[in-house]
């Protein structure tokens, strides 16, 4: 490949205000020497031929400074600029060479200069005194060579070329400088964004929020004014998420969102403060009044139910607001009594709102603590499982037990799942007791019936977080083969609204269960909402009625009508009956008139430690009745019939 440049052709302008002097630039810069005979006298003289001219020049010219400015001006709006202007310096009665090249220059700053005078006034510092000292200036005195004007015509213009490339190139440069700048500027802006925002909501996080409740209590400082924090906790939210999935949990918490955005004023702070846990901060001043308007309006805002995988959810929020500074003097101090406040409200009655006071400190350090003493109570083997019989309504003879939770605490004694197990589900315990739970409560019916007793059912309570977990089904595997114990032996309760949260996937984790051969039981019958196509098809063996109904029953008809109807309903899905909370002989009296199949309170007996139900069972006329495997018949029958439609 030759390194020779390409041939190129500059547009030259001599100014001068002698014709002659034009003729002499166009004989030396225009003509073409006529290269074939030249080629033919180096081949007789031996040489080699002269190389074909790289360089030629098109050639302008103006009498006057005033003419030759205009040329300029033109070919730059043309867009074919002068490389090179040749000027005379003494041109009267026009401007002389100095003021030609001031004009020019202001004209077009690029091009090129050669001034060429016999004489002139205006010594070089002069010149460089009102030019600038410049690279695209030179003098050539006349007379001049013609290899003298070739030379320079040729250095300067291809000087001006390059400079033209090199200007480009920066232009080119600077063009992608900053398009990569503004890049780099707007993924340093999402970076920012990122480390101040929560990801799923948009909101002001943790970190942003500190900013903010500083910004605010130097305010507060400032003008000798007060603010309100309100901390917002979503109630239900971990039951719809672990019965839903994360994906409707993620929707849910972007629905309110909105919902809060609509309540709070334009000059306030809504930030997510993890999980389903948000805050407001009040922009000061703001009073007591307004805080609590603004409490009502979000739960107001977030109560409606919110649509999620075609099922209508509801939850509400629990709120607790603290003011600065009376309330505390610290971001942590302020957002810890905020949280006290919330957590008196989720205790008291959930969907409103409190304010903190000096006994709610002393609360969320008591349950602090009842969080550190649950995770002890676990390794330490505290808990223990107290025994409700379930009762034949027809024969008066136990049937089966539902095993019942209880904490064995150092300081207060027995304590019943009510006093802890919200803490233990929001501290992350509630899966792993429910484990101890299941195994404590297979391995005891076990021990009873190696002591001789006939074999009872045990039944076992799943939280919804338990009945969605993936390893289900082999945490009670694990469970019946360490206890040796028959899967008929065991029952599975379950809450009406866990297992309607996401049919379809209750219908095969339910299918799952009763494969092993283990009962399950719908738990709170008639307290949720049930649908009749998917009640049909769960594979479940029993219905619970809830107490609810059955305590009024004996004293209101239409609770009795309700009652009738569950009864009748089960037994037209072949499912097996029990009522829950029997507490008088009328109620007893009344279930046993409306064939209820099996019934649970304190009319027989309260849930009793082992040792106490074993007492229980050793008397002759609660002596449990033996365990037929026709119990979980209809459960098989259902399976087959389900199978059997799907394969059709």
């Amino acid at each position: 490949m030759s390194n020779t440049p390409a041939a190129s052709t500059y547009r030259v302008l001599t100014i001068d205000d002698s014709p002659a002097i034009h003729g002499d630039f166009k004989k030396i810069l225009t003509v073409s020497r006529d290269t074939t005979l030249d080629a033919e006298e180096a081949l007789l003289l031996g040489e080699m031929p002269p190389e074909p001219e790289e360089t030629s020049f098109e050639l302008d010219s103006a009498l006057q400074g005033q003419a030759g400015v205009e040329l300029v001006r033109r070919a730059r709006e043309q867009g074919r600029p002068y490389a090179l202007a040749f000027v005379d310096m003494r041109m009267p009665p026009g401007w002389d060479g100095l003021e030609t090249i001031e004009r020019l220059w202001e004209v077009d700053r690029d091009v090129q200069v050669v001034i060429c005078s016999a004489y002139t006034e205006y010594s070089w510092e002069e010149l460089q005194k009102r030019l600038g000292r410049s690279d695209r200036l030179i003098i050539l005195k006349k007379p001049f060579e013609p290899i003298e004007v070739l030379q320079l015509a040729a250095a300067m213009s291809r000087k001006w070329q390059n400079e033209a490339l090199l200007r480009r190139q920066l232009e080119d440069l600077e063009r992608v400088i900053a398009a990569r700048t503004q890049g780099l500027e707007a993924a340093n802006s999402q970076l920012r964004h990122l480390a101040t925002h929560d990801t799923l909501t948009g909101l002001p996080n943790r970190a942003l929020l500190r900013d903010r409740l500083e910004q605010a209590m130097a305010f507060a400082v400032r003008d000798q004014v007060e603010f309100p924090v309100l901390l917002l906790d979503l109630d239900r939210f971990k039951v719809i998420n672990d019965s839903l999935g994360h994906g409707a949990g993620d929707e849910l918490l972007k629905e309110v969102t909105q919902r809060l955005k609509s309540a709070i004023r334009a000059t306030d702070t809504l930030a997510r403060l993890g999980g389903d846990e948000f805050v407001i901060v009040m922009s000061p001043p703001s009073s007591r009044e307004q805080a609590c308007e603004l409490a009502k309006r979000a739960i107001d805002a977030v109560t409606p139910p919110i649509q999620l995988q075609g099922v209508d959810v509801r939850t509400s929020p629990s709120i607790g607001i603290a003011f600065y500074p009376s309330d505390g003097g610290s971001v942590d101090a302020l957002l810890a009594h905020a949280d006290a406040a919330m957590y008196a409200a989720k205790q008291s009655a959930r969907g409103t709102f409190q304010c903190f006071t000096a006994d709610l400190d002393l609360a969320a350090h008591e349950r602090v603590r009842l969080e550190s003493e649950l995770h002890s109570a676990l390794s330490e083997n505290r808990f223990e499982l107290h025994y409700q019989p379930k009762v034949n309504t027809a024969s008066g003879r136990i049937h089966s037990a539902e095993a019942l939770l209880r904490w064995r605490h150092p300081r207060r004694g027995v304590l019943l799942p009510a006093d802890f197990i919200a803490v233990a589900e929001e501290c992350g315990l509630l899966d792993s007791i429910g484990e101890w739970v299941l195994n404590e409560a297979c391995r005891q019916a076990k021990a009873w019936q190696l002591k001789g007793y006939p074999a009872l059912r045990v039944a076992v309570n799943l939280s919804p977080s338990q009945f969605r977990l993936g390893t289900l089904l082999e945490m009670v595997q694990r469970a019946l083969r360490a206890a040796e114990l028959e899967p008929r032996l065991l029952e599975i309760e379950l809450t009406e609204a866990a297992v309607m949260s996401n049919a379809e996937e209750s219908v095969y984790i339910l299918e799952s269960l009763s494969r092993l051969g283990v009962v399950v039981s719908v738990d709170d019958f008639g307290t949720g909402y049930s649908s009749m196509s998917y009640l049909r098809r769960f594979p479940i063996d029993k219905l619970k009625i809830d107490q609810s109904f059955v305590k009024e029953m004996t004293t209101r008809p239409a609770a009795a009508s309700i009652v009738r109807a569950m009864v009748s309903l089960a037994h037209s899905l072949d499912l097996k009956v029990v009522a829950e909370g029997v507490e008088t002989p009328e109620q007893l009296e009344l279930l046993r008139q409306l064939s209820c199949d099996q019934y649970q309170g304190y009319l027989f007996s309260a849930a009793l430690p082992a040792e106490g139900f074993t007492a229980l069972l050793d008397r002759a006329d609660t002596r449990p009745e033996p365990q037929m495997a026709s119990d979980t018949s209809a459960t098989y029958s259902r399976l087959t019939a389900i199978g059997r439609r799907e394969k059709l």
